[in-house]
């Protein structure tokens, strides 16, 4: 069959010339599938049997991309899973104009055999040809072409059991062929083929989610997503009073999107749709299709049965406020040559897997980098994000403190000169108009105990007999606030810093180090500015009188908990500061007696110490922390002052005074305690603190005396975090762990923002300074109490991630060791293990999932770096120092 086209064209010396185009269809040129019984063909090259593992399209097919899928997605046609594709001439003869480099690429996947892939010559072919028409631009010519094309085979092939899906990345190409009738999925701009099935539930417009919370239908609250199992996540909506809820949420479709820290709108699921927490460790094992596998969701839905261990269980639907920031991890390489389209898979296991485009793959592999999310469609399984930096190799110790401390919001740039400014001019002297203002207790004997190695020494202690029989003591804090006045640069600083961050070998000060390590640190032998709280005490420890003052001291001795033990313990010692320290260690244990029978809790966590090598800064030794009798003594009168200072800012400045409380934690928080006694028979009583205390004292376990530490362990994460709040924005102070009515803190204020402002506070109430506005505006404490209490709490897991790394670095080259162990929790399909030697803690997963076995395998984030603490251990609060 001949098509012909007779056109004129003028030629260069002005003469007209003739041209007859003429175009051969025939009809005996062939499909290229071996179903086929109609072709003519003496070879096939489709095969019969043609199954791409896909959740789009279960059944068999072949692809027909268009110019643009094949233009934009070479790397996955090369892919050897991809097979059995038809490439149109027309598609062929585009890609040849517009990309010489993805044409040889094209011809080299057609060349190999194994891959099935076709060229159709459809533009010679009688029944696939087409004409353009009047008004038609070229390319929605081809796109016509290509339609009709795939209307001929799947015409075709339609007896034959087989499908043609054509592939495009055009809107409206997609419609056209949809209105065909044929099955056309589009690839989008971000590379991803999709269709008309989505993953995801629209989010709900605001206007929508605001009416709905007024009216009750939605709840709203933070999206915490689990660190076990990424299918399930929490949001805690905040009610009236103590009236909140936890909501659970379980499955891809109910977490809709949400990251982890989002502010979402939650729908309250039916009362017969509520389910029990899983009880399987479940994490995001790379790519696949665009679904949760049925496996997994079985896996979800194996928690405990039983109406009594359901919870309240919500979807969200609708994000109020994203949380989202650039987040550190690795690139999982695509197994596509080539290709440009990976996951980055995040430090934090509680962030989603984040798709990126990027040329610089094989650069960035074995980096650490940030990544940004830029948006997250709801019918991709994965958000979409972009390349922001890289921060250094993986498992260097400088990009790895990086990382922890961009994952933990650390801030950690040098201090400006806007802040080194307001440093006083060095040398510095204690002048004659401080003298004046301050009482002089440069005779007294003060000392300090602190950790090896301390240099920002914030406390010194001194005690001595007075004529009466009773005692004095001391304790003698840092003025830090003398040095930084309200409002200026420094303190702005500090306040947004909020505390000092303690590393493994590296300290990152809330104040610069000319305060820190110097001019505010009470070193022995030279003059310092203190506040103190002074006290009269009779022989039963009991408080006869309180004064607090400014003042000048000289410390007689600076000395470590094992130096100040010893000096104790050495009944050949008996100078001043020795006689002062047993006088202090005396009364210590009284108050402390006295502190328990009133339910001050005595909980336990494993603490590691690092003995780390003077030249290479590696870990060379790695032990559990050894606390002796003067932990406890300083301990015990740093919380006299810290409860002594509460009360005395509270009565001075009852809607203002910035304090801190220990919340009880709710009943359900027990859960794992009470599981562990009951498996020893025993039974722990937690109706109040002082019952859980007598408890505990007395859950023993003959032959098995580590038991009672385990216990404590546990119960150390059922509590709650104690929070700092002003005390006109709150009614309930008491700190559950102390069994104390109020508290605040104040004697750190080298390393902890809050105790400058009590320092100010107290200093006002003693008219030793003057206020300020911001000092007496209870909403404006109360907003730096939320930043205070954020600082805390990630400078708690970024000196817990630093551990690790460090525990990470000590085992690296010491082979396999054989420690005893103890199993804290048991999951569906793993267990969680903690050696106290190392005070290590991991998952260990069992070897076959499906049925457990014996035979276990460490996860190998037991010592990696773990950016932040487990869920429970989110809950956890020691003791207040």
């Amino acid at each position: 069959m001949l098509k012909s086209k007779t056109f004129v064209k003028k030629t260069r010396s002005g003469g007209i010339m003739k041209i007859v185009r003429e175009h051969y269809l025939r009809d005996d040129i062939w499909c290229g599938s071996e179903v086929c019984t109609e072709c003519k063909q003496e070879e096939s090259v489709l095969q019969k049997d043609a199954c791409i593992e896909s959740n789009l399209c279960s059944f068999p097919h072949y692809l027909l991309p268009d110019t643009n899928v094949v233009l934009s997605q070479i790397d996955i046609l090369e892919d050897p899973l991809i097979k059995n594709v038809i490439i149109l001439q027309t598609v062929l003869q585009e890609v040849r104009h517009r990309s010489a480099p993805i044409y040889k690429r094209l011809k080299d996947i057609l060349h190999d055999k194994e891959k099935h892939v076709y060229t159709f010559t459809n533009e010679h072919h009688r029944e696939t040809y087409i004409e353009r028409e009047q008004g038609e631009s070229a390319n929605d010519r081809n796109d016509r072409a290509i339609r009709i094309s795939t209307k001929w085979y799947s015409d075709h092939l339609n007896n034959k059991g087989l499908k043609v899906v054509l592939l495009t990345n055009d809107r409206g190409n997609k419609e056209k062929a949809e209105e065909a009738g044929l099955l056309t999925y589009r690839s989008d701009v971000n590379n991803e083929i999709t269709s008309s099935k989505v993953l995801f539930s629209e989010h709900l417009p605001l206007s929508r989610i605001q009416s709905g919370i007024k009216s009750g239908t939605f709840q709203q609250g933070t999206f915490r997503a689990s660190r076990d199992n990424y299918l399930e996540a929490t949001v805690f909506v905040h009610g009236e009073g103590d009236d909140s809820t936890e909501v659970l949420i379980q499955g891809l479709q109910n977490l809709n999107r949400a990251v982890h820290q989002d502010l979402v709108a939650v729908e309250i699921l039916p009362l017969n749709q509520w389910v029990a927490p899983s009880s399987v460790v479940l994490q995001d094992e790379g790519p696949k299709e665009d679904d949760v596998t049925e496996e997994e969701e079985a896996e979800l839905k194996s928690g405990p049965s039983g109406v009594a261990s359901r919870k309240p269980t919500g979807r969200v639907v609708g994000i109020i406020k994203r949380n989202w920031r650039p987040f550190c991890g690795m690139l999982f390489l695509s197994q596509i040559k080539e290709a440009t389209r990976h996951l980055f898979t995040p430090a934090d296991r509680r962030i989603p897997r984040i798709r990126i485009e990027t040329r610089q793959a094989a650069t960035l592999a074995g980096q650490r980098i940030m990544v940004a999310i830029d948006g997250w469609p709801k019918h991709s399984r994965y958000p979409n994000g972009h390349f922001v930096r890289s921060l250094g190799s993986a498992g260097d110790k400088e990009t790895e403190t990086e990382v922890l401390l961009l994952e933990h919001d650390v801030p950690h740039q040098d201090f400006s000169q806007a802040v080194l400014s307001f440093l006083p001019k060095m040398p510095w002297n204690i002048t004659e108009e401080d003298m004046a203002v301050r009482e002089d207790l440069r005779n007294l004997t003060v000392c300090s105990v602190d950790p090896p190695g301390c240099t920002d020494i914030d406390d010194a202690l001194h005690c001595r007999d007075l004529p009466n029989g009773n005692q004095e003591v001391g304790v003698h804090i840092a003025d830090v606030s003398h040095f930084i006045r309200p409002g200026n640069a420094m303190d702005l600083e500090a306040a947004n810093r909020g505390t000092t961050v303690y590393l493994t070998g590296r300290r990152i000060d809330m104040v610069p180090e000319l305060l820190s390590s110097n001019l505010c640190s009470l070193r022995s032998s030279v003059e310092r500015l203190a506040f103190s709280c002074i006290w009269e005490i009779n022989d039963k420890a009991e408080i006869v009188q309180t004064r607090f003052t400014k003042s000048v001291i000289n410390s007689k001795a600076s000395l470590t908990y094992a130096e100040a033990q010893m000096r104790i313990d050495d009944a050949n010692m008996n100078d001043d500061t020795t006689k002062s320290l047993r006088g202090l260690n005396r009364l210590a244990k009284i108050l402390k007696k006295r502190r328990i029978e009133k339910g001050a809790l005595t909980l336990s966590s494993p603490e590691v110490r690092f003995h780390i090598d003077s030249e290479t800064h590696d870990p060379i030794d790695l032990q559990t922390k050894e606390l002796k009798e003067t932990n406890s003594m300083v301990e015990e009168f740093m919380l006299l002052a810290n409860i002594s200072v509460a009360q005395k800012i509270y009565d001075e400045f009852s809607e203002c005074a910035l304090l801190r409380k220990h919340p009880a934690p709710p009943p359900s928080n027990y859960d794992i305690l009470n599981k562990a006694a009951k498996s020893k028979d025993l039974v722990i009583h937690t109706d109040s603190a002082k019952a859980l205390a007598d408890s505990l004292d007395a859950a023993q376990v003959d032959g098995f005396p580590y038991f009672n530490t385990l216990l404590r362990i546990l119960a150390t994460r059922c509590m709650m975090q104690a929070v700092y709040f002003c005390s006109g924005m709150d009614s309930d102070f008491h700190h559950y762990g102390l069994a104390s009515p109020i508290y605040t803190h104040f004697t750190s204020p080298i390393r902890r923002y809050s105790d400058i402002i009590v320092h100010r506070l107290l200093a006002v109430a003693i008219g030793a300074d003057s206020t300020y506005p911001d000092l007496m505006d209870k909403h404006k404490q109360s907003a730096l109490c939320n930043n205070l209490n954020y600082r805390h709490k990630m400078a708690q897991y970024a000196q817990r991630a630093s551990v690790a790394f460090h525990t990470q670095l000590f085992f690296k080259s010491r082979g396999i060791l054989n420690e005893e162990g103890f199993i804290l929790f048991v999951r569906k399909n793993a267990i969680i293990v903690l050696i106290p030697k190392f005070g290590l803690e991991g998952t260990v997963f069992f070897e076959n999932k499906d049925k457990p076995s014996p035979k276990l395998i460490f996860n190998e984030e037991i010592s990696g770096v773990s950016v932040a603490p487990s869920e429970p251990e989110a809950k956890r609060a020691k003791l207040d120092r």
